[in-house]
């Protein structure tokens, strides 16, 4: 059975005149381009530990076959800011699941695209958990009955953030979970 049992989080950007380059560089910058990524949906798997990007980097050898959450983004337009996040919203059961969010934008900033990410992960929780809500309610009032349920115990996110380069070249950020058996 392939269960991860633990998972880090990292983000990068890069810049290129060509597409594809723009995004190795990223996954440089994100520390993970030695690696074959294989993108996998967004549960976080019951048990799952949660490591720093350098302790996790640590259980990894270059070729080796990692699953991850990839959130990308990439703009050719000078000056245009873009952004991708990843959501984690974790079950207060650590007998349960929980979940990963991937968000793109464009026109955000930082925050406003890690809070969006994890309101994503919360609510696609909350829904498997039976927890009632309004999801039209402002994300305020939806973080409440959530903590009134007593059900979710954590939400976080990693962003990148970027404005296009000022020359066209392409520009892509990336926002990642990594999971590691």
């Amino acid at each position: 059975m392939l269960v991860p049992k633990k998972l880090f989080m990292s983000r990068g950007v890069g810049y290129h005149q060509e597409k594809l380059t723009s995004f190795e560089m990223a996954l440089r910058n994100a520390g993970i381009a030695s690696f074959n990524l294989v993108r996998v949906s967004s549960i976080f798997p019951p048990h799952c530990r949660i490591l720093t990007k350098d302790r996790g980097l640590e259980e990894l050898v270059p070729g080796q076959v990692v699953f991850s959450v990839i959130s990308k983004n990439t703009t050719s337009t000078p000056n245009q800011p873009i952004v991708a996040s990843i959501g984690l919203a974790r079950p207060r059961d650590p007998n349960m699941y929980g979940y990963l969010s991937e968000h793109q934008g464009f026109e955000q900033t930082e925050q406003v695209a890690g809070s969006y990410a994890e309101d994503l992960a919360a609510e696609m929780l909350a829904t498997s958990l039976g927890v009632s809500f309004d999801p039209d309610q402002s994300w305020d009032k939806k973080r409440e009955m959530w903590e009134i349920s007593g059900k979710i115990v954590e939400t976080t996110s990693t962003t990148q953030f970027a404005v296009g380069n000022c020359n066209g070249k392409w520009t892509t950020v990336i926002a990642t979970a990594i999971l590691l058996l």
